[in-house]
């Protein structure tokens, strides 16, 4: 199996070259008609990448071309939604996974979403939706989402000098590691159900989901020598996204 970018020699190399990436990236306007179904699209696109059994970077590629897409364009009848939410999630899995992670045209329709719906998928709509799509992206998928950071940020996310305020869950760098990589993946997914994240650019972030999770695990310093090296960025840089992300556990 390959392996992966972050592991890599040239992680660094890589790194850049996505920084460099989403300065290009275009403005979330927020000005779709159809912004108060974008949270039910959302839902749609994670149960189906998770039927599926897609990576993080697909499940956010795909929302992301859903709603620059959204914004862009007007879409109007239901079957036109879900047809456009289906195959950019066709897409981003195509570019991101492994082709056998690849959702088929009998799983999609069959799943309770779309059945419940009373209308199925025809192959020739999907890819007549994804020409489209393709080519209102000029043909450019190569677009980092947060997912495309965090693994990367999340190998200097423990520290052999970290201090625990406190003897949960352990003091094992290892399982606090494992601990901290569920906290940070589950900010990652926190992001995709709110269009706020847009504010703010895809590396910052992926940090301020490591920086949220070892806040919740109580690790000081909040931040570390380590991560402002491998991110660049301090926890000033971080501080309105990590509290964005934080508020609901604190409601």
């Amino acid at each position: 199996m390959d392996e992966p970018w972050w592991e890599g020699r040239v992680a660094s190399d890589v790194h850049c070259t996505l920084r460099e990436k989403e300065l290009k990236l275009p403005t979330f306007r927020a000005h779709s008609p159809l912004l108060k179904s974008r949270r039910f699209f959302v839902d749609i696109l994670t149960l189906l990448s998770s039927h599926c059994q897609l990576c993080p970077a697909a499940r956010h590629l795909a929302v992301y071309l859903l709603d620059h897409f959204m914004d862009r364009y007007n879409v109007t009848t239901s079957k036109q939604l879900y047809t456009v939410a289906v195959s950019c999630l066709l897409l981003a899995s195509k570019f991101e996974d492994r082709e056998d992670h690849v959702p088929k045209l009998e799983q999609i329709n069959s799943t309770r979403i779309l059945s419940s719906q009373n209308f199925t998928l025809t192959k020739k709509e999907l890819l007549s939706t994804e020409l489209l799509l393709l080519e209102a992206f000029s043909w450019n998928l190569c677009l980092p989402t947060p997912a495309h950071f965090l693994d990367y940020y999340l190998l200097a996310s423990v520290s052999q000098k970290d201090h625990h305020c406190h003897t949960w869950p352990t003091t094992c760098p290892r399982k606090t590691k494992e601990c901290l990589k569920e906290y940070a993946h589950y900010f990652l997914e926190v992001t995709l159900q709110d269009h706020i994240f847009y504010k703010f650019q895809p590396s910052v972030v992926a940090a301020a989901c490591v920086g949220a999770s070892r806040i919740c695990l109580q690790l000081s310093p909040y931040w570390t020598r380590d991560l402002q090296r491998i991110s660049s960025y301090s926890l000033e840089h971080l501080s309105t996204c990590i509290e964005i992300l934080l508020v609901p556990l604190f409601r």
